[in-house]
């Protein structure tokens, strides 16, 4: 028999639909990530956003740590054995990507503390009566975005900035591992930079330098 642990609140509330799915018979634990440790001796399978190792010091049948989300931030994936996998889950980079865009939104436009001043009773009015014309509202159009990490996320975000006509610039570790999709540079760790409008690599130069290549590469291929 299967023996899946659940460690953390977050987790527990996912052994319905994980259970429903499983065709394996199985025996399963809910924890706290602390009071679970005693419990994982027999554990075959553990569902945590956390991994440390006293977990790893108890589960000696160890087999998988399926973390319910993107992020490794708190698996200490040092105390992992060898004959342990660890996986995480995506699908939620849409609602990531466009917090993002949101967020990028309120910022640039400042709808915070124009909500605060509305809420003490000021209301500001570009067009106020008898006011000067208001400058231009700030906008993303034009601006540039860096993205840290080119994965579904970075992608996602990535397709819905160039809707608002920004400059995407992105690094990742392996560049061969994404397509152009109309970035204007993409870096990584081993190929320095490389304009998405022109395949040409380029060799590891500073930001201002590699920024002027690919805008060349761009106007040489409109022309």
């Amino acid at each position: 028999m299967l023996h899946v642990a659940f460690a953390g609140t977050f987790s527990a509330t996912l052994e319905p639909s994980v259970r429903a799915r499983l065709q394996t018979p199985c025996d399963v634990i809910l924890g706290d990530e602390i009071g679970i440790v005693p419990r994982l001796s027999e554990v075959d399978v553990l569902v945590t956003l956390a991994f440390t190792r006293e977990m790893a010091a108890a589960a000696k049948r160890l087999k998988l740590v399926q973390v319910p989300g993107a992020g490794l931030d708190r698996i200490d994936r040092s105390a992992l054995s060898i004959g342990t996998a660890l996986a995480n889950a995506y699908g939620h980079e849409a609602g990531i990507s466009e917090y993002v865009i949101g967020v990028m939104l309120a910022l640039t436009r400042s709808f915070g503390r124009i909500d605060a001043s509305l809420r003490r009773g000021a209301w500001e009015s570009q067009w106020g009566v008898g006011a000067s014309p208001p400058p231009p509202w700030p906008e993303l159009a034009g601006k540039t975005l860096g993205i840290l990490g080119y994965g579904r996320i970075g992608q996602a975000l990535a397709r819905r900035a160039r809707a608002f006509d920004m400059d995407v610039c992105a690094i990742r570790r392996d560049v061969t591992r994404a397509g152009a999709d109309g970035l204007s540079l993409l870096g990584g760790r081993t190929l320095s930079t490389r304009s998405c409008d022109e395949p040409t690599i380029w060799p590891s130069r500073s930001r201002s330098t590699t920024r002027r290549a690919a805008s060349s590469a761009r106007a040489s291929s409109r022309s």
